[in-house]
């Protein structure tokens, strides 16, 4: 069993070749992405990342790169949930969330590309294997869009190969929020699989208000509508709204999706690889779901995160984020049939162009 030779980190400012916008960021010029390469002695490396909206990205890069080597370095590389206790409580005083969990992350899906790359296995393979094809959806990050923009990005999408679309809503005006909606459907057809993303925009009876009317647009779900920390608010909203509701891309540990799940509070969880403690406790929110008869979905992270969905016969739809990222990976996601393929490459396949990314070190 080899032990941990090293850590590297990296810390990238990525800028977007659109700008993005959603109700609780603005616009979105630019994403700051943290690596990470874990070496073991004998040479082998995985890769992990994670990613920040513009800001504190240096906070997680000083974690990786001043606490993790001394918490690390020496430890056997294959024992993962050891080592994931041990980043866990080495930083629990001054972590439990924000960038500690963020750097716990990108070392986490480090660590398990480098056990499946040794074994020779790609990642879904090694976490159980159910089906590499993952039905899949375009995250639109484009609230501030004109009416024309976003159906003409739609039909981009649709050109990709995308058959599942998610939109922002969250504007000043409900009515303007109802308008686009209704756009969209009309555009897309009554059967085609369309979400909509408000980023926590409403109060509980905002939220409420929103469903009632986005009602008739048989949305697959209405995502993070309230603040994440409101239990009570979501299990109203999944009683009351008569929408289905997915949220959890703002929830930074198991505990978080064990409270949110049990409460009721929501009918599509939905973590990230990124910053809920990486594929370790993705995997779990993932089977706990399924205990609790609940399809699992994903936030960003596509390029991992569909060797993770592959693995769960729970699965709903990945999303596919448009950060900007593929410009600096080898094999982006493949899309066929509107499902994304999850690599046959050991590890979980993700190529860096590290000459590339130098060139936007922070």
């Amino acid at each position: 069993m080899a032990s941990i030779e090293r850590l590297v980190a990296g810390f990238y400012r990525i800028p977007l070749p659109v700008v993005l916008s959603d109700s609780t960021h603005g616009e979105i010029r630019a994403f700051e992405l943290n690596t990470v390469r874990v070496l073991d002695a004998d040479g082998a490396e995985g890769i992990g990342y994670t990613y920040t909206v513009g800001r504190n990205g240096a906070a997680v890069d000083a974690i990786l790169a001043r606490e993790m080597p001394e918490l690390l370095s020496g430890a056997a590389a294959e024992r993962i949930e050891q080592l994931w206790q041990k980043m866990w409580w080495g930083l629990h005083y001054g972590g439990r969330g924000g960038p500690t969990v963020l750097a716990i992350s990108a070392v986490d899906i480090a660590l398990w590309d480098l056990k499946a790359k040794r074994a020779g296995l790609p990642l879904w393979s090694l976490l159980g294997g159910h089906d590499p094809r993952v039905p899949c959806y375009a995250g639109g990050i484009d609230l501030e869009l004109p009416l024309d923009a976003l159906l003409r990005q739609t039909d981009d999408n649709l050109a990709k190969g995308f058959r599942a679309i998610k939109m922002k809503v969250g504007r000043r005006r409900l009515g303007e929020d109802v308008e686009r909606v209704a756009a969209m459907r009309a555009h897309l057809g009554d059967d085609f699989p369309l979400m909509a993303d408000a980023n926590m925009r409403w109060s509980v009876d905002e939220a409420l208000r929103a469903a009632r009317r986005l009602q008739p647009f048989e949305l697959v779900w209405l995502e993070e509508p309230i603040v994440p920390d409101d239990l009570a608010g979501h299990a109203r909203l999944v009683r009351e709204g008569g929408v289905p509701i997915a949220t959890g891309e703002n929830l930074r540990t198991l505990w978080d999706f064990r409270h949110l799940i049990a409460s009721g509070g929501v009918t599509f969880p939905e973590p990230d690889v990124t910053n809920c403690g990486g594929i370790t406790v993705f995997m779990k929110v993932a089977r706990l779901a399924e205990a609790f008869n609940l399809p699992v979905t994903s936030h960003g992270a596509h390029d991992v995160t569909v060797h993770l969905l592959a693995a769960c016969p729970n699965r709903s739809y990945l999303e596919a984020h448009g950060f900007g990222l593929d410009a600096y990976i080898a094999e982006p996601l493949r899309l066929e049939d509107g499902l994304a393929v999850a690599p046959d490459r050991p590890g979980h396949g993700i190529a860096f162009d590290w000459p590339g990314l130098e060139r936007l070190r922070a």
